[in-house]
């Protein structure tokens, strides 16, 4: 009897052994610890930087707009956001004739035109479309991002 109470208690004491030493691993090595160590060792890649923009500065315009009782002087500085520095090389290549299209484009506009917002973005627009347009004996023409006013004054 007293051999099957050792053996019982020695049972009992191994098999407490065994799951407190479960227990301790498991603690130590739980799913969600191994997220975490595994999260923390794997780190995400590095953002690649981002480009530089690229900006072409023209030389400002001055133009006279003609109005129904009196005429007025507009004069703009232009930057142009360029998509590659291949659009920007052909900006500054074919510049005589980007400033000649620019020119057209400021001298048909009315005072009225120019004085609200809507007019400007309306600008904005007229002049990207005429600069996207392909320079001879180019097959295609510059990546205009956008067109900015860099200084917009109208006496």
């Amino acid at each position: 009897m007293l051999q099957l109470l050792k053996l019982t208690l020695l049972l009992v004491v191994v098999i407490g052994a065994s799951i407190g030493g479960t227990m301790f691993f498991l603690s130590k090595q739980s799913p969600l610890n191994l997220l975490h160590t595994t999260s923390a060792s794997v780190e995400a890649p590095a953002p690649a930087p981002l480009p530089a923009p690229i900006f072409a500065e023209l030389e400002p315009f001055t133009v006279t707009l003609r109005g129904e009782t009196r005429n007025r002087i507009l004069y703009v500085a232009i930057t142009l956001r360029l998509a590659d520095e291949a659009s920007r090389k052909m900006i500054i290549e074919y510049m005589p004739e980007v400033r000649d299209r620019i020119l057209k484009i400021l001298a048909n506009q009315t005072i009225e035109q120019v004085q609200t917002a809507e007019g400007r973005a309306a600008l904005t627009e007229a002049l990207k479309s005429t600069l996207l347009a392909p320079y001879a004996p180019q097959p295609t023409g510059p990546e205009i991002s956008d067109v900015l006013f860099a200084a917009f004054v109208l006496q």
